[in-house]
């Protein structure tokens, strides 16, 4: 898929969630109760549109992950500057939400593509001038084995719960001399933290979304499961408290 037709099924995109088709009435004297998709729920919604949280990822023992809503709606900031200057040719950025790393780029004239789970983050992205569409990363992807950088900011390492699956599956997304930029856990945490938890996306108001996967993942926990799927550290940096590790396709 050409940077053109990529950027045309995102604008198409773009356009069928402003408009969707009305929804079809159940059946007569059938209920179905109302489910939500991870990070489709109306507070994650609610969050990108306000550009404000509260937000947080909710385990069932009632621990908090807070989530930067506010970041994630503003121009990029220094730390993610750094990541910006490390970005070669065509860059990937796997869970963009509201795209402001990819309408950073495309300002750039970079050729760029952010994909993500959440119809109102891509609109959100493609708003802001990035190209975006609603995919996941373990969908058939455009350009899939020749894209030169992968971006996995704000914790998206934990994706799908399992970061030795999403490592190896971008072994196939990255071409075999591109590099992945992974955000790890920040900088003050335990670089060996490792763990899997069952989450929900809660404001802490209002009904939270489904329960699903998540990992969170420090620096050497992370460089210990690049090695075991393929990957090999060239770099690592901290900025405004972020940590941030660079992997590369060995050969």
């Amino acid at each position: 898929m050409t940077t053109a037709e990529t950027t045309a099924e995102a604008h198409a995109q773009a356009r069928a969630q402003a408009h969707p088709a009305p929804p079809r009435s159940p059946a007569a004297g059938t209920l179905r109760p109302r489910r939500t998709a991870p990070w489709q729920a109306d507070p994650y919604t609610d969050a990108l549109r306000t550009g404000r949280g509260p937000l947080f990822l909710r385990r069932s023992d009632g621990w908090l992950l807070p989530l930067e809503v506010e970041r994630w709606c503003s121009e990029p900031d220094s730390a993610d500057l750094t990541v910006l200057e490390r970005c070669r040719g065509t860059v990937l950025d796997i869970g963009c939400g509201p795209g402001r790393l990819v309408a950073a780029l495309a300002a750039r004239g970079r050729p760029s593509l952010g994909i993500d789970i959440s119809p109102a983050a891509v609109s959100h992205a493609v708003r802001a001038g990035g190209s975006a569409l609603v995919r996941s990363v373990f969908d058939p992807l455009p350009r899939e084995g020749g894209w030169h950088t992968a971006l996995l900011m704000d914790g998206n390492i934990g994706i799908g719960g399992d970061p030795l699956a999403l490592l190896s599956r971008l072994a196939g997304v990255v071409g075999t001399t591109g590099s992945l930029i992974v955000e790890t856990a920040a900088a003050g945490m335990d670089a060996e933290l490792d763990e899997r938890v069952r989450v929900r996306v809660d404001n802490g108001n209002s009904a939270p979304g489904e329960a699903f996967s998540w990992a969170r993942v420090g620096a050497r926990a992370l460089i210990r499961h690049a090695r075991a799927t393929g990957w090999a550290p060239s770099e690592q940096w901290t900025a405004a408290g972020r940590r941030f590790v660079t992997l590369e396709r060995p050969g």
